[in-house]
């Protein structure tokens, strides 16, 4: 399968280096970037071929990968729609919906996907929608290339692609905003840099890994760290008062708002 990026930034490179840890041959990745310096480190770390404008080269490519910002998207499509062979459309810009992409190159084989952050490091999460002209094996082929940076779910409406935009794809920002507070309050309590960095950060990878592994209901795993009159219950009870439950469903409901007024 050969994949051509349209766009060579952090996601792309990402998504690159899973490809080719999943076994893509590098002789199969080529990569649209007009900033020689981007280009010039693709190529170090990867070995790709990478152009610095539209070509022939796209004609012989199964599956373009369109990984520019979602404001240089209608230019870019319109840079490569004549070199295209009806390949799939793999758009993972925010925002930009897939009838928009197919009237732009031509093609209705597109799938739009939103992955998130984590991808750097393979553990990212991907929700896709496809086309009704897009064909199994072509989804198939979008499924691997998202599944070589974390895990992939298919939606059936490209509209719950706001809602995902709200959840895991900004949802990496509210992570580290909660770190920080914790790791800011760790400092109040006594602990050098070091020390609450640590003790934060492993609470939060330990406490995701167990609810990842374990059969219960989140709200089991809470309850079984909450002894009746104890210190986490304290905890929690000032985080009640607060109403941080209710104040996070607000911020996912002005995030998935943002999303829509964004994509039109």
């Amino acid at each position: 399968m050969k994949v051509a990026f349209v766009g060579g930034g952090n996601m792309a490179g990402a998504i690159i280096g899973g490809v080719l840890e999943a076994g893509f041959a590098a002789a199969d990745i080529t990569v649209l970037e007009i900033n020689p310096d981007r280009g010039a480190e693709l190529v170090r770390q990867n070995q790709v071929s990478v152009y610095a404008q539209a070509g022939p080269w796209l004609n012989s490519c199964d599956v373009v990968v369109m990984a520019v910002k979602p404001q240089q998207m209608h230019e870019a499509s319109l840079a490569i729609q004549s070199y295209l062979a009806q390949p799939l459309v793999l758009s993972i810009a925010a925002g930009i919906r897939a009838q928009a992409i197919a009237g732009w190159l031509g093609t209705r084989r597109v799938v739009r996907a939103m992955p998130n952050m984590p991808a750097v490091i393979r553990a990212g999460i991907s929700a896709a929608v496809a086309m009704d002209e897009v064909s199994a094996e072509q989804k198939l082929a979008a499924d691997t290339i998202l599944s070589a940076v974390g895990s992939v779910i298919w939606l059936e409406d490209e509209a719950m692609l706001d809602s995902v935009t709200a959840v895991s794809g900004s949802g990496p920002a509210y992570v580290f905003y909660f770190i920080e507070a914790m790791q800011a309050a760790a400092r109040e309590l006594g602990f050098d840099e070091a020390q609450a960095r640590m003790l934060t950060l492993q609470t939060f990878i330990g406490a995701a890994q167990l609810a990842a592994l374990s059969p219960h209901p989140i709200s089991t795993l809470r309850e079984q760290v909450t002894s009746k009159g104890g210190t986490t219950a304290a905890a929690l009870a000032s985080l009640d008062r607060d109403k941080v439950s209710e104040a996070v469903r607000r911020a996912l409901h002005a995030a998935a708002l943002r999303a829509r007024d964004l994509g039109g």
